[in-house]
């Protein structure tokens, strides 16, 4: 599967990226950064560092940085005033390229309609710009797979709104109604899906680049709180994609509350259907993620 990853990294876009960097089922033809969990600056350098990690030549190109209107949230206080918890990356192998609009543009009329699949860790804004100002590459897009939203789930960015749709819920409502085969995996989902400290013991004993910088990010999320376990949202964008039995999805019709809620999930039969995953088996999900980060990776 060819794939850009669209990402703020933060702590669970990393554990999420270096699983699928090192996928065989994945060809990762670029990472394009945004503004989310933390400014753009960061988010992107922490994106050329996962990749040196695993000693990946993959292309990492600036996006946005800021929502399309508003201020735009920050998660430091979870993820830390790196976005990694204070865990130590590897220095970048390259730099970083600029627009990733432009970039996304040229590769989606490069490569055959329908082949690319954008994997969406973040708010929505580069996929928005792309959509709004460019539709006929967006249209060539295979689809996009995307972490956000809550449907039944309290919000964990106001009470009834996730933190990558809230951010920038203009984005969000432009990207849910732009009629692209589309995948949103909510916090109805993530919020399953949960690794313990008593996890991590597997991970370390792998050995292996991933595995170890992996169980050292889990680790962070633990810093400073009393939580037995803690949700791993974005990685399930990396396995829906390759292995969907692993979720169950439901055919829905949404839009973005861009007013007093913004964020927020909203019934709407005049939108186009989108595909929700609203099921998982966790104890698959786990197995399947931890076996990514502890394959030895040849580049």
């Amino acid at each position: 599967m060819k794939v850009i990853i669209d990402t703020d990294p933060g702590l669970d876009d990393a554990v999420a990226i270096l699983f699928a960097l090192g996928a065989p089922g994945f060809d990762v033809q670029a990472i394009t950064s945004v503004a989310g969990n933390i400014g753009i600056t960061r988010t992107t350098d922490n994106a050329l560092r996962l990749l040196a990690v695993c000693g990946a030549n993959v292309p990492v190109v600036r996006g946005a940085e800021g929502p399309l209107a508003g201020e735009g949230l920050s998660e430091e206080a979870i993820h830390g005033a790196d976005g990694l918890g204070g865990v130590a990356l590897p220095a970048p192998l390259a730099k970083a390229v600029p627009d990733a609009v432009s970039f996304m543009v040229a590769h989606l009329m490069n490569e055959p309609s329908g082949s690319v699949t954008i994997l969406a860790l973040a708010p929505l804004t580069n996929l928005a710009l792309l959509a709004r100002d460019h539709p006929a590459a967006f249209a060539r897009l295979g689809g996009i797979i995307a972490m956000g939203g809550t449907v039944h789930e309290p919000g964990n960015a106001g009470p009834y709104a996730e933190f990558n749709l809230a951010a920038d819920a203009l984005a969000a409502d432009i990207v849910l109604g732009a009629g692209v085969p589309l995948t949103l995996i909510p916090l109805d989902v993530t919020r399953q899906f949960r690794a313990t400290p008593a996890h991590l013991a597997d991970l370390r004993a792998a050995g292996t680049p991933a595995a170890t910088t992996a169980a050292a990010l889990i680790e962070a999320y633990f810093t400073g709180s009393t939580r037995e376990s803690r949700p791993l949202h974005d990685p399930c964008v990396m396995l829906l994609a390759l292995a969907p039995q692993i979720f169950g999805t439901d055919p829905m019709r949404l839009r973005v509350d861009t007013g007093d809620h913004p964020g927020r999930l909203v019934p709407d039969n005049a939108r186009p259907a989108i595909n929700v995953a609203m099921r998982i088996d966790a104890e698959a999900a786990r197995e399947t993620l931890w076996a990514g980060l502890c394959r030895p990776v040849s580049r």
